[in-house]
């Protein structure tokens, strides 16, 4: 079973919509492979396309991070809040129908409150100069903790009432 077998893809999209208008964080729908199901990533600054759009960023920033906490969610069954290697924001919900983990919901992008984007890593992975990654991080919202956790928790209500849903219609 599939993502797009639980619910048509419409219907991830809007969770993406309302997950961006609830916090402004980048929402993403990932697949039990860890892809976005829905390729229209929504950039809560400047800085994350620079580090997305080299493939070292993408590979040892963003995916790492990615893969790392959507297999504590999968173990877990519980949200996941925690930062990338950049310093910023990272949550993942999973998405489980009888136990079997198809993906996860979440979003990244903004600055947990009181943490600061990591220059030097990203100087050293993308090749971006610490001075450029300053300019472009410059005004990134932040987000408590606990408005990380309200977010996951509406993002779990939301899964849950898909693959509520879903076992009804089948």
């Amino acid at each position: 079973m599939e993502l797009v077998d639980l619910s048509p893809l419409e219907t991830w999209a809007a969770l993406e919509d309302e997950i961006y208008e609830r916090s402004g964080v980048n929402p993403a729908v990932f697949d039990v492979a860890g892809v976005r199901i829905n390729p229209r990533p929504r950039w809560p600054n400047r800085l994350c396309p620079e580090i997305k759009a080299n493939p070292k960023g993408q590979s040892f920033i963003c995916a790492t991070a990615h893969m790392n906490m959507a297999n504590q969610a999968r173990q877990s069954g519980q949200p996941v809040i925690d930062e990338c290697d950049a310093g910023m924001i990272k949550l993942v919900v999973p998405i489980s129908v009888d136990g079997t983990f198809l993906g996860s919901a979440g979003g990244c992008g903004l600055l947990l409150e009181g943490n600061e984007i990591d220059t030097f890593l990203i100087n050293k992975i993308v090749g971006l100069e610490e001075d450029r990654i300053e300019a472009l991080s410059e005004g990134i919202p932040a987000l408590s903790m606990q408005q990380a956790e309200e977010l996951a928790a509406f993002i779990q209500g939301r899964i849950e009432q898909i693959v509520s849903d879903f076992k009804a219609r089948r």
